[in-house]
């Protein structure tokens, strides 16, 4: 006997033909097609591109795909890339534990799985960075399989379609809009249902201004009958955003910009970064510490904010320029000169590398 996933509905639950029908029919005539990961949709293809739009929308990821793509074709070719490719890659996308964790299973498949993307959903499921939702995306969508998906998309369309009151992120909230996706997702024409519920819900289904009258499921959606809309799926209670500052240091030298890999775990894990300081007043003992030297000139620049998803970051740049040639006595790998003439390939974050360019523009 076959064994069932872990995931799996533990009843039957017959697919609902007529709202899989209309969804089809939709997706017919209204559907994205053209997408790059479209093409050729190997389960790699469709893993990658699923992982980048995992809280990335489709016009942001579509250049980094193509780009990513061309760098690293295939499983081998990412497993055997160093991470700093990689993350160099993906600087811009933000949430860099995606790309990290993308690196990883790529290894993880290379070594266990004779570099053949798994057909198991379990063993899909067990790979670093990769949920139900996001397996049963990349079987249905590559492999035509059937398996239900619940990406931010689907939880919205069937959660006014049903009226489903709390926030999806509750246990009990998850689990009835699960179910309601098993049983909507078709015996067949499983990949264009799947897609077509992620366009609906990107295109039609929208989180402020639904397009009810161009909705398939309209005269059946329980939120549009009561003129809610937009009262589902619940809101989480938001709190209020810790504020968080810091002091980034903007070390000059003939050598170029002075940076330093961030730990592995946290925001920004793997990148390289600016230094950082709790206070101005540390700047010269850090000097000293780490080069040996006093700096030649300290500069301080204006505060700039950077907001994450659960804290704001104000960032207080300090522009140092070190004496000619000076040598860090950190370790070589923890640390590196980024050349503003000629650029290192590495991972460096959005706002970090602005504040690097600003202080090259201002230096022209």
């Amino acid at each position: 006997m076959k064994s069932r996933s872990r995931f799996e509905t533990p009843y039957t639950l017959a697919p609902m033909t007529g709202f899989s029908d209309n969804i089809l029919a939709w997706f017919s005539g209204n559907g994205r097609k053209d997408l790059p990961w479209q093409e050729n949709p190997t389960p790699y293809r469709v893993w990658v591109s699923e992982i980048m739009l995992q809280q990335t929308q489709v016009a942001t990821v579509i250049p980094y795909y193509q780009r990513f793509m061309q760098s690293f074709a295939d499983i081998g070719a990412l497993a055997a890339a160093n991470l700093d490719d990689v993350l160099h890659h993906w600087s811009g996308l933000g949430y860099y534990a995606r790309a990290r964790n993308l690196h990883k299973a790529a290894g993880i498949i290379q070594q266990q799985h004779g570099g053949h993307f798994p057909a198991d959903f379990d063993a899909v499921v067990a790979l670093p960075g990769i949920g139900r939702s996001t397996a049963g995306a990349i079987l249905a969508l590559s492999r035509g399989e059937r398996h239900a998906i619940l990406d931010g998309n689907v939880k919205r369309v069937l959660a006014r379609y049903h009226a489903v009151d709390g926030w999806p992120g509750n246990t009990s909230v998850a689990r009835l809009l699960w179910e309601h996706a098993e049983r909507y997702t078709p015996a067949v024409d499983v990949a264009a249902y799947t897609q077509a519920m992620m366009d609906l819900g990107a295109t039609i289904c929208t989180r402020t201004r639904p397009a009810c009258a161009a909705c398939p499921l309209v005269d059946g959606c329980s939120a549009h009958a009561l003129g809610k809309e937009t009262d589902f799926p619940g809101k989480r209670v938001k709190r209020a955003k810790p504020r968080r500052r810091t002091h980034m240091l903007l070390v000059q030298s003939d050598n170029g910009i002075y940076l330093e890999r961030r730990p592995a775990a946290g925001i920004w894990g793997g990148l390289w970064s600016l230094p950082e300081l709790e206070s101005a007043d540390e700047l010269v003992g850090w000097c000293e510490q780490t080069f040996a030297a006093e700096p030649v000139t300290v500069v301080k620049g204006e505060r700039v904010r950077h907001s994450f998803t659960h804290f704001d970051l104000d960032i207080f740049p300090i522009a140092v320029r070190m004496e000619k040639d000076r040598k860090s006595v950190a370790e070589a790998d923890d640390c590196l000169w980024y050349n503003l003439r000629s650029p290192q390939k590495i991972g460096i974050a959005a706002p970090v590398l602005e504040l690097i360019n600003t202080l090259n523009t201002v230096q022209r």
